[in-house]
C-alpha cells in the first residue's frame, strides 16, 4: 500500500494540570506511546471512552499540539523538524481537519462564502474568480446550493453547518481529513446524512479519512482499521472486519458488549472497579483496576504487543486476551 500521509511513533502528550487558574504539579498523561497511521483512501475509526485520548490524538495528527515526546512524520518527514513556513504550507494544505461541533468552529459573522475562501486566501490559490468558482465547487461537493454561500452559519440547520465544515476541510484538496466526532452534536437522520456524505467523498476523492468517534458500531462498519484506545493507550488495533469479529482485548470486547446492534446480541459486560485517573496512571495495563482477568502480572508492565498473524495487522496488549473463537460467537 502507499506511504503513510501522517503516522505516530512512540507519542507521549503531557498535559500539566490546572484548578481554578492555578497551576498545579499534577501532569495528564493525555497520550502515552501511540503508535498509528493513516494513508489516501483509507478510513482508520478510532474508539474509545470520553476522556482516552481521542481528540489529543486527533490535535496531533492535524499539528495543532505538539508531542511531548515521540514523532509525528508527514510523508516520512519528521513534522516538527520542518521550518513553520514550511509546515504551514504543504503539511497545511495536505491535512484537513472537522471538529465535533460546527456551530463553534464556523465563524458566526462571516457568511458561508468568506468561510469556504479563507483557506483559499491564505495559500494564494488561484485568482480571485477562481477561488469564487472554487468556493460554488466545494457547496455542490458536499450537496448544498449555491445560495447557502451568503448565508451566515447561525442560519443554516446542524446539518449544513456541518456539511459546511466538511467543504472547508476540502477546501486546498487534502489527503487527508482527521473527524473528530463529526456527528455527535447532531439528530439521528442528519447524522446519516453526513456519514454518508463521508463515506461518498472517501470513495470520489480517495480521502484518507481518521474518523474519531466513541460509537464503535458506526465506526465498524466505515472504517478499514480500528484503533481502540483507553487511559491515552492504544490498547489494541487492526482490520475492522477483524478486531469486530475477534476482539482481543477484554475492553475491546466489554465495548463491543456495550453497543447495541442488529446483528444480534453479545452478552453484556458490565465492568467494576476504579476508573483509572490520567493524572496517576496505575502501573502495568492501565485496564487492570476495571478488567476480570487482571492478575499481579498485569500491574508489573504494559504488556507487549502480541499479533494474530506475522504481519501484524491485528495487534493487542494483553497478558490474557480473549479466545477469537468465543468473540466470533458473540458477534453473530
Amino acid at each position: 500500500m502507499n506511504e503513510p500521509v501522517v503516522s505516530l511513533e512512540g507519542v507521549h502528550v503531557v498535559h500539566t494540570s490546572r484548578s481554578g487558574g492555578v497551576v498545579r504539579r499534577d501532569r495528564v498523561h493525555a497520550l502515552t506511546d501511540v503508535t498509528a497511521s493513516v494513508r489516501r483512501g483509507e478510513v482508520l475509526g478510532v474508539v474509545g471512552e470520553s476522556g482516552c485520548g481521542k481528540s489529543t490524538l486527533a490535535r496531533v495528527m492535524v499539528g495543532l499540539q505538539a508531542p511531548t515526546s515521540g514523532t509525528v512524520r508527514f510523508r516520512g518527514g519528521d513534522l516538527w523538524s520542518m521550518p513553520a513556513r514550511a509546515r504551514r504550507k504543504s503539511f497545511g494544505s495536505s491535512v484537513g481537519v472537522v471538529f465535533q461541533d460546527a456551530s463553534t468552529a464556523l465563524n458566526p459573522r462571516l457568511p458561508v462564502r468568506r468561510i469556504l475562501r479563507d483557506p483559499l486566501d491564505v495559500h494564494a490559490r488561484g485568482t480571485a474568480r477562481e477561488r469564487e468558482a472554487r468556493v460554488l465547487d466545494l457547496l455542490g461537493l458536499v450537496g448544498l446550493p449555491g445560495h447557502v454561500a451568503d448565508a451566515p452559519p447561525g442560519r443554516l440547520s446542524g446539518g449544513q453547518r456541518q456539511r459546511v465544515a466538511v467543504a472547508r476541510a476540502l477546501a486546498l484538496e487534502p489527503d487527508v481529513i482527521v473527524a473528530d466526532e463529526p456527528t455527535s452534536a447532531l439528530d439521528v437522520s442528519v447524522r446519516a446524512q453526513v456519514l454518508n456524505l463521508l463515506g461518498d467523498l472517501r470513495a470520489r476523492l480517495g480521502l484518507g479519512l481518521v474518523f474519531i468517534s466513541h460509537d464503535i458500531q458506526t465506526v465498524r462498519h466505515l472504517a478499514d482499521r480500528i484503533a481502540v484506545m483507553y487511559l491515552g493507550r492504544v490498547i489494541e488495533e487492526g482490520p475492522a472486519s477483524e478486531v469486530a469479529a475477534r476482539a482481543r482485548h477484554p475492553y475491546t470486547r466489554a465495548l463491543f458488549s456495550a453497543a447495541p446492534s442488529l446483528l444480534g446480541a453479545a452478552e453484556r459486560i458490565v465492568l467494576t472497579g476504579p476508573v483509572p485517573s490520567a493524572t496517576h496512571p496505575p502501573s502495568g495495563c492501565p485496564f487492570r483496576t476495571r478488567c476480570w482477568k487482571a492478575g499481579d502480572e498485569c500491574a508489573a508492565r504494559f504488556p507487549p504487543s502480541a499479533a494474530a498473524d506475522r504481519d501484524g495487522r491485528h495487534s493487542w496488549h494483553c497478558v490474557h486476551p480473549e479466545s477469537p473463537i468465543r468473540s466470533i460467537r458473540e458477534s453473530r
